[in-house]
């Protein structure tokens, strides 16, 4: 088969380029003609891991190409992804911008049937109106192409997007006809040799499934993160209260973890999105609101425990070190991290903050704080003299520190554990403070 991806970003270079391995003839498009070039060379624009040696080795065998020409790469192809970004409008409303202008060029260029699939992360109601856009550029044209439109939404983990794709939970896929179902079936059907794991629908509650996922994983991590502030006020462990409600099978033992708050690249914008939509049609989703509210107040819990420690106004004759920068481990993602909310509030304060992320701190001085903090070459630099330690984001590199070596470089020896990592009974006996959530 043949296919055209059009969007390098995380959703289409991850597709792309898996598709791709295996077996698939695949194009992908965009028009950031720096971005071609760089990815032709085999240097990609996000981290994933294993993701550029895919890359490299499908460019190789002949599998994998880039292009800026969207009008080149749909000729001869079966199917044709739009996987562009749908970054959010002030108001939470889902900007559809790229993608509706997607569609327009599609259908200036379609000359042969095809089945159009939005990948992006999209409202319900906007493949229809790609199918709209297409078929008005095509009768401009006095043409009549015959093409069907599908919806396919991505559900994959940053960090552990390739596994996800190649070995998925679910392929969801929204059709209207029995040839867009047989083509997307044929072109799935490597991915579940073992299983059958494809599930049809209709296009829209296609497109409303991936939001309703990733609200009711948001909505997850927001309840124990509430739970987690209660369990403090009656002192009780919310260690202890997880493991009690996660052996049942009913809840489950995923996204029950409470913390300082979700972030990235998907959930504040679908909840977000979802709750947008709603607002549109006079309905009122209550506790997708409190998901959002709770995650939000929730990304400052972390601070509040450090100025109550400390004293507001002795908050100027510190430094802290920061542990991990990114959304999540195994990602340079920091679109709505928690350490922004954490590090910009210490600044405000007039701490002084010393970071190490493994990989984010590029992305850091890029977007965010440039010059404003220091970073450190590694996470023992970032504990020097410091006054307290952060633990934002729990990459596997944090987890096992060598304590010995923290105490005798610390100015002050107090732990903030925004992950529930640690041990608190450990390092009491070490001589720390330590602070977690929820214990």
């Amino acid at each position: 088969m043949k296919i055209a991806v059009i969007g390098t970003g995380y959703v289409g270079l991850v597709s792309g380029v898996c598709f791709a391995d295996m077996g698939v003839q695949v194009t992908c498009v965009d028009i950031d003609e720096k971005k071609i070039e760089k990815l032709k060379s085999g240097q990609i624009p996000i981290y994933e891991p294993g993701l550029e040696e895919m890359v490299v080795k499908n460019q190789y065998a002949g599998r994998l190409e880039f292009s800026t020409s969207l009008k080149k790469a749909i000729q001869g192809t079966d199917v044709v992804f739009i996987a562009v970004g749908t970054p959010p409008h002030t108001s939470g409303e889902a900007n559809l911008e790229f993608v509706y202008q997607v569609a327009e060029d599609i259908g200036k260029y379609i000359e042969e049937y095809k089945v159009i699939v939005t990948k992006s992360t999209v409202p319900v109601g906007t493949t229809f109106k790609v199918k709209e856009i297409i078929t008005d550029e095509i009768k401009k044209r006095n043409q009549d192409i015959a093409f069907s439109v599908a919806s396919n939404p991505e559900f994959l983990k940053e960090g552990a997007a390739i596994d996800d794709f190649k070995s998925p939970d679910r392929v969801v896929i929204g059709v209207e006809d029995a040839k867009a179902k047989e083509i997307m079936a044929r072109l799935y059907k490597p991915f579940q040799l073992k299983s059958e794991r494809t599930i049809f629908m209709d296009i829209s509650s296609s497109e409303m499934t991936k939001y309703a996922a990733n609200a009711m994983l948001a909505t997850k991590i927001s309840f124990m993160n509430d739970m987690a502030n209660l369990c403090e006020l009656v002192g009780a462990n919310i260690d202890m209260v997880r493991q009690g409600i996660g052996t049942d099978r009913r809840i489950g033992k995923k996204f029950i973890y409470p913390g300082v708050g979700y972030g990235g690249s998907c959930f504040p914008k679908d909840v977000h999105a979802i709750i947008n939509t709603a607002e549109q049609l006079n309905y009122d989703l209550k506790v997708l609101k409190a998901v959002h509210k709770v995650n939000e107040e929730q990304k400052k819990r972390l601070v509040q425990k450090i100025v109550q420690h400390f004293g507001k106004e002795n908050i100027k004759n510190c430094t802290f070190g920061v542990w991990g920068l990114s959304f999540k481990p195994n990602t340079d993602d920091m679109r709505d991290a928690p350490s922004l909310v954490v590090i910009q509030s210490l600044l405000d304060l007039g701490a002084k903050i010393k970071a190490f992320d493994p990989v984010a701190m590029e992305m850091a001085k890029k977007y965010y704080f440039k010059d404003t903090i220091h970073y450190a070459k590694d996470s023992y630099e970032a504990a020097i003299d410091v006054d307290a330690l952060l633990l934002i984001t729990e990459w596997p590199e944090f987890r096992l520190p060598n304590w010995e070596v923290l105490y005798k470089i610390m100015n002050q020896k107090v732990i903030f554990d925004g992950r529930n990592v640690y041990d608190k009974g450990f390092l009491t006996d070490l001589g720390f403070e330590y602070y977690g959530i929820g214990k």
